[in-house]
């Protein structure tokens, strides 16, 4: 978009409105996400220009409704019907329902038949008011994969016949916000160690469906999770955007005041709900940020809380963080041999075990490891610091 930051804003909180505007009133979630995409371009272009008109949401419904009606007329397979579009009289001035449809729109988006990938586009598109080439640089991929990627979803979710009505579970949804979120936390390929956009659009769209649902334990975990993550932004690479692991960094430059807030969250929830994975690791954030010093660091709450996550939802990554904790608690040598016993070919497990060979004094051993970790890796940053730790003089 080509508009200025406050309307930026504006639009992405509230494209998931008027897109589920547009879906109430006539069914087809494909064309009206079209029209909303094209009313939220336009809206982009004018209201820097003319000024944010005194109604914007019932602005933008206008606007779309409009090109919904020209998309449904230009539709050879609808033009039996263009007597009934053409009588349909223009949206009032302020048309919006008492109820807000960012939810039902999140879970279609989510729907069970879509792949993570294209669950991940949509959501960024029809919720996050991102547009195609946005997605496409936050992901590092061509626009037209992202393109294709929305339509095939787009197209999946009506031959699925998926129903709009608000979700009673959001497993899949929080899923996807933790996916986007972690792709922008540590960023799986290219130069840069962190997207701010990705992880700003997970934490605002995750605040946003907090708000809905502000009793749901897992839900709150996962914002605590993303808000104590992110505290620590500022302090995870240089001024040259190299990486600094969490031993090393400035405590200092944390955000108290996102420290404050997801561990005040995380507290509410484990008194309150029943405890879930994104608790889990959103307590063991809270963990690392009260650490004064990484010396400070409680080990052996983490480990228990890792203990209780490989119960809950266990998984090769789990595994190999707790064991990274098992080290801290009981010595490398321990680590080492649960290590072997993992089965996941990955950079951090070769990371992981050049950094435990390190500690047993077994330098060359640890070199070697550190020299696979950076050759698996598509990160720059994590590329360059494991090939400066398989470089460093022992």
């Amino acid at each position: 978009m080509t508009s200025t930051p406050r309307i930026e804003v504006l639009l992405r909180e509230l494209a998931p409105q008027v897109l589920g505007v547009l879906v109430r009133r006539h069914g087809q979630f494909d064309v009206c996400e079209d029209a909303v995409q094209e009313a939220l371009l336009a809206a982009a272009q004018q209201w820097p220009a003319e000024g944010v008109p005194d109604n914007p949401k019932g602005w933008l419904i206008t606007a779309a409704s409009r090109r919904w009606i020209e998309q449904y007329r230009s539709d050879v397979a609808r033009r039996q019907r263009e007597e009934k579009v053409v009588a349909l009289a223009p949206p009032p001035a302020d048309p919006v329902p008492a109820t807000d449809d960012t939810l039902t729109i999140l879970a279609l988006c989510c729907h069970e038949s879509l792949t993570k990938a294209s669950q991940i586009a949509l959501t960024l598109r029809a919720v996050g008011g991102l547009t195609t080439a946005e997605i496409a640089r936050a992901f590092l991929v061509p626009e037209s994969t992202v393109a294709q990627r929305i339509s095939r979803a787009k197209q999946k979710i009506k031959q699925s016949g998926a129903k709009f009505r608000a979700p009673q579970d959001l497993t899949a949804v929080l899923h996807v916000l933790y996916l986007i979120f972690t792709e922008g936390s540590t960023a799986s390929s290219g130069d840069d160690l962190v997207r701010v956009d990705l992880t700003a659009e997970a934490i605002r769209l995750t605040r946003q469906l907090h708000r809905r649902r502000p009793d749901d334990g897992e839900l709150s975990g996962l914002l605590a999770l993303m808000l104590l993550t992110d505290a620590r932004r500022p302090a995870r690479t240089d001024e040259q955007g190299a990486l600094i692991p969490l031993a090393e960094q400035d405590r200092g430059k944390w955000d108290p005041d996102a420290i404050a807030e997801g561990t005040e969250l995380i507290q509410n929830a484990l008194n309150t709900a029943q405890i879930g994975p994104y608790q889990l690791q959103a307590a063991i954030a809270a963990v690392h940020a009260e650490a004064k010093t990484a010396d400070d660091t409680d080990w052996h709450e983490i480990l228990g809380l890792y203990e209780l996550l490989a119960v809950t939802a266990p998984g090769p990554m789990v595994s190999l963080n707790r064991i990274v904790a098992v080290a801290m608690v009981h010595g490398p040598q321990k680590a080492l041999e649960e290590l072997s016993t993992l089965d996941l070919d990955h950079y951090r497990v070769h990371a992981v075990r050049a950094h435990l060979l390190d500690l047993q004094g077994q330098h060359d051993e640890a070199k070697a490891e550190y020299e696979k970790a950076a050759k698996l890796t598509l990160s720059v940053p994590e590329r360059r610091y494991l090939s400066s730790r398989s470089r460093r003089p022992r």
